[in-house]
């Protein structure tokens, strides 16, 4: 049985059973996702269910926690999966390879919490409207690429986020798509934003396609906006656990 008592020295018991119990689906086990992911597992949380449909890259192993050079080429959730079990083989993990969109059907009200990390601003937007309207709390990640201070790194709700080019881009589409958000999403960004000062280099070097819009980004940032995320949740639970007049 895996040993969860420093956490359970510092929560209690009664949370810590709250938090085996909670069903948490997270999209997205990318730079802010997969670490993400493994804070919640080393927390506690008893029922994980993955989402995405990548592969893992090259280009993945400066940021992403499933990204080494022996794991290239392998689905993403698949690699998380077996790690995250290897954490805590008691935990429920549920991989699906598959891209969550407009297409897709899934039940969000089996969950108690919903986590978005997904990049497609079509994706996403749908995703945090539909799981909106669910009985599932959600939390959602703005960008994190061209972003190296992690100081600036805050919490808001999806509408006050400010000085966030996908915050910005996101209440648009929203809008334009008249796609409500029917609750209150805590959403972790920063508004830092620097220039990718070796793009052109890389460009040069045949390395990226001039026409994408592929952005610098550094472990420490993604790796803090997953597990800002992943406090959230945590403290979302252990809260509400309190309030109820659990003890």
């Amino acid at each position: 049985m895996i040993d969860f008592t420093r956490l359970e020295l510092l929560v209690g018991r009664e949370a810590l059973l709250r938090l085996q119990s909670m069903r948490v689906c997270l999209f997205g086990v990318g730079g802010v996702g997969s670490w993400c992911a493994e804070s919640l597992v080393r927390s506690g949380i008893g029922h994980l269910t993955i989402v995405d449909f990548d592969d893992v890259a090259t280009s993945n192993i400066n940021r992403q926690l499933p990204a080494t050079t022996h794991t290239i080429g392998q689905p993403k959730v698949s690699v998380m999966e077996q790690r995250l079990k290897e954490i805590n083989p008691e935990a429920e993990i549920i991989a699906l390879n598959q891209k969550y969109n407009a297409q897709s059907d899934m039940d969000f009200n089996q969950y108690d919490y919903v986590i978005d990390c997904i990049d497609s601003l079509a994706d996403k937007a749908i995703l945090l409207h539909r799981a909106s309207a669910s009985s599932a709390r959600v939390f959602s990640s703005m960008g994190a690429a061209r972003k190296i201070d992690p100081q600036q790194i805050a919490v808001r709700e999806l509408w006050k986020v400010r000085d966030c080019p996908l915050g910005h881009a996101l209440r648009k589409h929203l809008r334009q798509n008249n796609l409500e958000i029917k609750q209150k999403i805590q959403c972790v960004y920063s508004p830092e934003l620097l220039d990718n000062k070796g793009r052109e280099k890389l460009i040069d070097d045949g390395k990226l396609d001039p026409t994408s819009r592929v952005n610098g980004t550094v472990a420490h940032v993604t790796a803090i906006f997953g597990f800002t995320l992943a406090g959230l949740v945590v403290q979302d639970i252990i809260n509400s656990q309190q309030s109820s007049g659990l003890h």
